[in-house]
């Protein structure tokens, strides 16, 4: 039997919970830990960066799908 995992946290930025892959979410590090950052508040960033002419962060395919339990 095959199964699946989501990893569940509250983004970093906004603090809305959300589930994600833990390999390949965006994050950011706060005193040395990885924070996640939902994908609401990840193309709202990307958003800003463009503005500024800055190149976008980013977001892996795979950053909110389940992660297979194998790859744990």
């Amino acid at each position: 039997m095959n199964g699946f995992v989501m990893a569940m946290g509250r983004c970093i930025r906004c603090g809305v919970p959300f589930s994600f892959n833990p390999h390949f979410v965006p994050s950011i590090r706060v005193e040395g830990v990885r924070q996640p950052v939902c994908r609401s508040c990840v193309e709202w960033a990307n958003e800003e960066r463009k503005k500024a002419g800055i190149e976008p962060h980013f977001i892996h395919p795979e950053a909110y799908e389940p992660l297979p339990e194998e790859q744990l």
